[in-house]
């Protein structure tokens, strides 16, 4: 009976649990932006022409600038935008910064092919070092050992009834080369 109402009670504990961290976390989030003393200083407006050259100089606050700018434009009509704010709006959106940063830069693809080109030729270089310095292969490998195999097998009669001394049997029997 007790763990029947654990299970009841569980999903209104979670997600009162979930509620207060939440408040707990934005209210810490604002607090850790925004130190008592110092406020957000006004930063001046920024010209929203040719803003993808611009974005990489400017500091934080001046990102966030240009992005409330753009928001308080971007509440009037669509079509009284001017072709500078909307390509603006569109890069702050949707630009290559912050977690859209291309992976790989410019010139990359050659580094990244010289690299893979310069790890093969050490695999194939550890290979043949290994191919050189290990010891011959043991005398059982050899053709003739294993065709006195094949010939002792057969006079021991070996494997009668599907191996090499069956009745029909078509099979290379102990040589594998």
């Amino acid at each position: 009976m007790q763990s029947t109402s654990r299970l009841l009670l569980r999903p209104a504990f979670l997600a009162r649990r979930r509620c207060l961290a939440t408040a707990a976390t934005a209210s810490h989030d604002h607090a850790s932006h925004a130190p008592a003393a110092e406020q957000k200083r006004p930063v001046a407006a920024i010209p929203l022409s040719n803003i993808e050259a611009q974005w990489a100089m400017l500091s934080p606050d001046e990102k966030t600038s240009v992005a409330e700018q753009l928001e308080v434009l971007q509440k009037r009509d669509w079509k009284l935008l001017s072709g500078d704010e909307k390509k603006a709006a569109y890069f702050v959106a949707f630009g290559p910064h912050g977690r859209r940063t291309p992976i790989h830069q410019k010139g990359d693809g050659f580094r990244i092919i010289l690299g893979t080109g310069a790890a093969v030729a050490a695999a194939g270089v550890l290979f043949f070092v290994i191919r050189h310095v290990s010891p011959p292969p043991p005398k059982t490998l050899s053709k003739e050992w294993q065709e006195a195999m094949n010939e002792r097998a057969i006079e021991q009669k070996m494997n009668p009834i599907t191996g090499i001394t069956s009745e029909g049997y078509k099979g290379t029997g102990f040589v594998s080369k």
